[in-house]
């Protein structure tokens, strides 16, 4: 007689387990806590490896404190434009750098500021002499308000001009980069990657608040 109980073997319970388990949420998940996030998230540095690390709101806030010595620190959101500053012909010579982009930021654990320009290759870094970002502040005492590690100057230059200042936060620089990365043709871009550039910068132009004393502080 076959009986219509509900079979107790190993396999069975397995197939019924099978069935019955929720299908995985589809999306990005935080990097730390694996819970789900919108493509809008927020982002950690971890400060040794250098790499960025998307987050939950949750994750994002126990490392907003920037005095804090931790190990990870969260991206702020914050971009300001510097009406004034220029980078002359001869101090963007001295920042080695081959294309008219670049942004530059501080590793707190390297003690040094860094530059980086975009190229086929993604973001290479500039042999930046260690004097030529003290040369700048001085000139634009202005520019001294970046917080280490997670914001970045981003500096466009302009055909004879100094062209245009934005402070960033660092996420968006990786972001262009890699938009740029894609594009890129020849030594210059190419109209493409150019056209990429207008659009960001006009992007940014529209987030950003002019820079003020406070912001020093």
């Amino acid at each position: 007689m076959i009986s219509g109980s509900r079979s107790t073997s190993p396999v069975a319970s397995l197939l019924r387990v099978t069935r019955n388990r929720p299908q995985p949420v589809a999306g990005e998940r935080c990097e730390m806590c694996a819970e789900s996030i919108d493509p809008g998230h927020s982002h950690v540095v971890n400060l040794e490896s250098r790499a960025l690390m998307c987050s939950c709101r949750a994750c994002y806030l126990l490392f907003s404190d920037q005095d804090a010595h931790l190990r990870y620190r969260a991206v702020p959101e914050r971009y300001l434009s510097f009406d004034g500053p220029t980078v002359d012909e001869r101090t963007w010579d001295s920042l080695q750098i081959p294309v008219g982009l670049a942004f530059l930021f501080r590793n707190s654990v390297q003690g040094r500021t860094i530059a980086f320009y975009p190229g086929p290759a993604g973001a290479t870094e500039s042999e930046l002499p260690l004097d030529a970002w003290d040369t700048i502040v001085e000139a634009n005492p202005e520019l001294d308000v970046l917080l280490p590690d997670v914001e970045a100057l981003l500096v466009r230059r302009g055909d004879g001009s100094g062209g245009s200042c934005h402070l960033v936060p660092i996420d968006a620089c990786y972001e262009l980069v890699g938009r740029l990365r894609t594009l890129w043709r020849g030594f210059d871009g190419g109209r493409e990657a150019h056209d990429a550039m207008d659009a960001f910068f006009a992007h940014v132009a529209e987030r950003s608040r002019p820079a003020t004393l406070d912001d020093r502080s």
